[in-house]
Formats: C-alpha cells, structure tokens, sequence
C-alpha cells in the first residue's frame, strides 16, 4: 500500500531534459550580450591606451586581449562555457549515480530476504496465518463448527495484526513521501538556479568586462559549479543512506535468524532515519559549498535548513501526535 502513486524517478528525469530543453534559450541572450560586451570592450581598451599613452609607457597588449576572450565566450556560450564545464563536471554526476545505484539493489535484495526470514519466523512461532492469506483461510477451513472460540480468536488476532501493520506502513509511507519530496525540492531548485545561471550567463560574462564588475565572471562560474555539485551530492547522502539502511537490515536478519526471536514488524528505527534524511537533504547546498566557494548564498542556505527544521519538526509532530492517538485506541479496546 502506497500513501500516494507518484513515480519519483520520472520526475527527476523531466527535470533533467527540462534543462536541456531551456539551453537553447542563451542564444536569445547572446546577442543582448555581445552589446554589453563591445561596448565594454571599448571603454576598456580606449581607458588603458589612453592611461598608458598620458604617462609615456609603452602599452602592454596581452591585458587588452581579456574583453576579446571574454567576447569569443559570448559569441560562442553554449558549446565553450556550458558546454566545457557540463563535460568535465559530468563524469562526477555519473560517478555517484553509480555509487547510489549500486548501494540501493543491495539494499532490495536484503529487503526481500528480510521479509522471507520474518515469514519463516512466523511459522516457526506457528502463526504463520498471520502473514499468509493461503493459509489462514486454509486453518479457518479445517476447524469446525465446535471451534467457534478459536476462530474468533484468531480472527480478532489476524484483524488486530493487520491494522497495526496498516497503520505502520502509512506512517512509513508518508515520511518516504516526505524524504523523496525534499529530495525532489532540491532538484528542483538546483534546475531552476541552473537554467536562470545558463540564460543569464552571456550577460554576467558582458559585465564582467566593466572596471568593478570583474569578479562577476568568477562568481558565475564558482555559483554554477556549486549549485551543479548538488546532485552529485544529494546521490552521496542517499548512498550512505542507503549504507545505513543495509546495516540496519543486516542486524534484523541475525535477530531473525534467532529460532527463539518473534519480529514485531516495527519501522521506528527507519522512520528516524527517513526524518534525518529529510533534515539532511536540505543541508546539500552547504555541503556543496564547501567544496566549491561560492558568494552570496549564505543566506540562502540558512533559510533553507531553518525551513527542512521547521518541517521535519511538525511532520514528527503531526506523525508522533496521531501515531499515540491510534495506538492509544487500539490499546483501549
């Protein structure tokens, strides 16, 4: 039972051929920018000649050939700029998808052996009706009518059993719902700050031809790399995640593998971790900047951890809140 059939997967992907889809539109700044530049360019050789020939110095050529560099990035953005730093940051991005890939079919395949030791846990208990529907209607077919009381019973047990389990897996599935959507916010976020940089980018590189505009160049590129390193890292955090969800359900599997241990179905210790995570996901962007400095996004990065703090807080309240509501009426009948 799924709280809500949304396939995350796809969704990542349509943002990914989003941006693909919007870098066609530097070009629509391209010739805006070639402007700005020339313009620029003009002022900027005609003030050193002008500096150079007022003092009587001979006039060093190599710093006036920045605004024409500058310029041949314009003409040309998609393919040198984006392009060249698309190519050498994407081997990074492939790399840890790999990682995360690879952590998560390891953690399926333990999941699906889990969930065959807990099934033979319970036959080993003698109650395997519990789990198994076959079988449960086969038990309920080979006692008779003298078994009233018995039938009852395990009928009020089954009943009992279900809705714990049903109330555990919709706790379950609303705080993945919640992981995965933060991890879709991010993503999304990491697009929108991507194609805004990548439209806007002829223009940066213009006015960094300007006396007092030159650290805006670096600045571009250090806040693309960073905000591109997003998703390299976010697939980290999922990784060791994932690692630790792996560890987790290797310490289950030794308790199942105890002929005298009886499972309890308890997610308590994976919820906590989904909650972390949802925590964590908003932390990438400061992580991503201590890879790469990038200026001016320190505010931002404050807003948004106080934000993934407020929200995990009150996802754990609501959650805490009708998880003792339930249980406390279960418990009373």
């Amino acid at each position: 039972m799924t709280l809500l059939a949304i396939d995350f997967n796809n969704l990542h992907q349509i943002l990914r051929n989003l941006y693909q889809e919007m870098l066609p539109l530097c070009g629509d700044m391209t010739g805006v920018a070639k402007g700005v530049a020339g313009l620029g360019a003009l002022f900027y050789v005609a003030y050193r000649v002008w500096q150079a020939l007022g003092r009587a110095e001979p006039i060093d050529v190599f710093p006036l050939l920045r605004p024409f560099a500058i310029g041949l990035c314009i003409m040309f953005f998609p393919s040198i700029v984006l392009g060249t730093i698309n190519a050498v940051m994407s081997p990074v991005v492939k790399g840890t998808h790999t990682i995360l890939e690879s952590q998560i079919t390891d953690v399926q395949d333990l999941q699906k052996q889990k969930e065959q030791l807990e099934y033979d846990a319970r036959v080993r208990e003698g109650k395997a009706w519990l789990v198994d529907d076959e079988v449960y209607d086969q038990k309920m077919k080979d006692l008779g009518i003298l078994d009233a009381t018995e039938k009852l019973g395990m009928w009020v047990e089954r009943s009992f059993y279900d809705m714990k389990m049903w109330f555990r897996q919709l706790i379950r599935d609303f705080f993945e719902l919640l992981f995965n959507a933060a991890a879709l916010t991010i993503d999304t976020l990491r697009t929108f700050f991507l194609v805004v940089l990548s439209i806007l980018g002829p223009l940066s590189f213009a006015l960094s031809i300007y006396d007092g505009f030159q650290s805006t160049l670096t600045n571009w590129i250090s806040r693309y790399i960073s905000i591109y390193l997003w998703l390299p890292v976010a697939d980290l955090f999922s990784a060791v995640l994932s690692k630790i969800q792996e560890l987790m359900l290797k310490t289950d599997m030794a308790l199942l593998q105890d002929p005298s241990y009886v499972p309890d179905g308890s997610n308590g210790v994976y919820i906590v971790f989904l909650i972390i995570g949802i925590i964590g996901y908003f932390s990438i962007p400061t992580v991503s900047g201590w890879i790469i400095q990038a200026g001016g996004g320190s505010s931002f990065n404050r807003n948004v951890n106080t934000a993934a703090a407020k929200g995990a807080a009150l996802a754990g309240g609501v959650a805490g809140s009708a998880a003792g509501n339930v249980a406390g009426r279960l418990l009373g009948k």
